[in-house]
This record gives C-alpha cells, structure tokens and sequence, in this order.
C-alpha cells in the first residue's frame, strides 16, 4: 500500500532539460543565456557573502521590489519574488486553485503547468493550439468561461511565438485569473513591461518573470510576480517565510538595476538568432520564427530523435521533444527540437555538426 497522495502516485513529475556537470559540452538545451551576468552581480553577491548571512534575509524584499517597481512602472506592492519564477507558479496555483477547480493552458507549451495542477488535485485542460500556433476562439471560449486559473506562456515554448495583447486578454477567465508567464519575454522585438495590467481586465492578470534567462541567472535562482496589490497580499500568505535568500535577493536586485548590461546581451542573442534561423533553413530545417532565445525547429525526414542523438555523441544538447495528442501532427504526435541561441562561436558549431548528420542521413 502506498503512503503517498494518490495524485502523486498517478503523476510522473516534470523532467528538467540535462545538466552535465563535466566540462567541454555545448550546452542548448536549457534556454541559458551564454553570456555572463553584469558585474555589478558580482560585486553584490560577493558583498552579501561578506555580509549577514547569519541573519534571516528579508522576508518582503522591499531593496528588490523597489528596484522592480521602478523599471515596469508600479508601485513595490504589486511586485512578488520568489525562488524561481516555477515557485511563483507553484505559489499562484495553491493559491487560486482547489480540488474541483479547472486549470488550463495552451497545448504544446510548458508541460509543468500540467503538474502542477496535478500536484494541487485541480482538473486541467488543454486549449489546444493550431498547426501556426494559435488557438480556435469559437472552441476555446468554453474552456476559458469555465476555467478558475489559466497559463499562458508568452512567448510560448517550445514554438517561441508570440500572442497579441488582444489574444492574450481574450483568455482572461469570468471568474478566475490569467497568468502571463514571460519568461522569454526581454528577447522579444517589442518587449512588455506589464502594460497589460493596466487594461480593463489587469486586475484578474498575473504578469511573472525569471531571471535565469535575459539576466543570465540560471544557477541563483529567482524571479518575481507582477499584480494588483490584492492579488499579491493573498499570494504572500502563500509563499515560504523566508523564500528568496540573501545572496539571491542582493544578486537580482543589482541585475534588474543594470538594464542597459541585460539589453546589450538580449541584443546580441537576437542577431544571433536571426542568423541561426537562417542556417537551420539553409540546412533544410522548417524553424518557427521566434521571440524568444530558441528556435523550435522540424526536419522533412521527421528523425528528430536521430539528429539529437547524434549532436549529443559530439558533446552538443538541444532538447529533443515529443509532444502527444496533437491532432493536426502526423499520428497525432508532435516533436521536434528546441535548440537555445548560444554564442555565435556554439552556433557555428552547431550548424557544422547538423550539416554533418544531415548529409549522413542522406547518404544513409
């Protein structure tokens, strides 16, 4: 007999992208950025570390929240850290959603919106996306009147699109919440600064970032919940007394404060992204246009599988995915490969080996 829930019993868990601990790998698989935070990180973490950390950190992250405010134009009390934007999202799901409540989300995306409302005992539902990847309003309609929580990654992952503000407002549910999760959103053309929420529904949206991507912080984990006051005072009943610590909150806070250091490396990501989306087509890969620091990518003799196993024997990962039930996908199962925008040394290489295994398949 098992002692655990049997939600958890039944769920397999979300699986995370490989990290090899081992060095000489090119690593884009993960959605890293390949360039080194500000130094001004470093300056604060190496401060803090010579500082209290005998002592709690601060449990409201009122240095952060102000830095926060000011560059998305809110007052500090609409802003929430956590460890993480996934434990904003844990934070946003056990405060919104119970049991009989509908949790729903685009299909293919962020698989872990899934577990998470598995892991809440909540219902959950796809709305799922079209072969250009986006949603049927007619059919959607339905799905969001009855939903109590809706994520929307926007940009989306895998494909790296991105919805229109009047796309997104659409899926704001009657009677529960709309969670933007931008993770990827600094790479877009147009970045947002939570604009959003000053619209006629901003009160029932919850904006969240991370900053292991643009910022270049991956290995400190920490992100932040944007939302009117209300909504915010009910999620910090929720979150851990002391969930973000002092090395974290010293290292983000001087992040967000060194915009200009972020633009310049989102900058350079977008050019390289730009020249990589072409190479992948010279090499007779379908890429999605992107807005985010991937490209979703398919290959005409579908041996998607095949090609990442055979960039990983020359020490290179990208995310091989499989998605199922995806209805317009040839039997019903979409998959492909995500493939992070490295520097434009990896991307050489990683062109170079595609070429490689590309002309093998061919010739095979």
């Amino acid at each position: 007999m098992s002692l655990f829930r049997p939600d958890i019993d039944r769920i397999a868990g979300y699986v995370p992208g490989e990290q090899p601990q081992e060095a000489g790998w090119i690593k884009l698989n993960t959605n890293e950025n390949p360039y080194p935070p500000s130094p001004r990180v470093v300056a604060a973490i190496t401060a803090a570390a010579h500082g209290r950390l005998n002592l709690y950190p601060d449990p409201l992250a009122k240095a952060f929240r102000r830095a926060a405010g000011e560059v998305f134009g809110v007052d500090p009390d609409w802003i929430l850290p956590a460890n993480g934007s996934d434990e904003n999202l844990t934070i946003i799901t056990r405060s919104f959603a119970d049991g009989p409540d509908l949790i729903a989300y685009p299909y293919p995306s962020y698989i872990l919106y899934e577990t998470l409302a598995d892991l809440q005992g909540a219902r959950h539902e796809r709305i799922l996306l079209q072969p250009d990847w986006s949603w049927d309003p007619t059919t959607t309609r339905g799905v969001v009147e009855r939903s109590k929580l809706i994520f929307v990654p926007n940009p989306n992952s895998p494909s790296g699109n991105r919805w229109t503000d009047a796309e997104i407002e659409a899926l704001v549910p009657p009677a529960g919440v709309l969670v933007l999760d931008e993770a990827y959103g600094d790479f877009a053309d147009n970045p947002h600064r939570a604009e959003i929420l000053r619209g006629s529904a901003g009160r029932q949206i919850i904006v969240t970032r991370t900053f292991s991507k643009s910022y270049s912080l991956a290995g400190i984990r920490f992100g932040f919940a944007i939302a009117h006051p209300d909504l915010i005072a009910g999620m910090r009943k929720v979150k851990d007394s002391y969930n973000c610590d002092s090395i974290a909150l010293a290292a983000a806070t001087a992040a967000i404060e060194d915009q200009a250091w972020m633009e310049a490396n989102v900058e350079r990501i977008r050019a390289t992204r730009t020249r990589m989306f072409a190479g992948l087509q010279s090499l007779g890969f379908a890429p999605v246009p992107s807005q985010t620091n991937f490209v979703w990518c398919s290959h005409p003799t579908g041996r998607h599988k095949e090609i990442y196993e055979g960039l990983k024997a020359r020490k290179i990962l990208v995310r091989y995915m499989a998605f199922p039930d995806v209805a317009w996908a040839a039997d019903g199962r979409l998959d492909g490969l995500r493939i992070t925008v490295g520097t434009d040394a990896e991307i050489d290489a990683l062109l170079t080996a595609l070429g490689e295994i590309t002309r093998t398949m061919k010739s095979a």
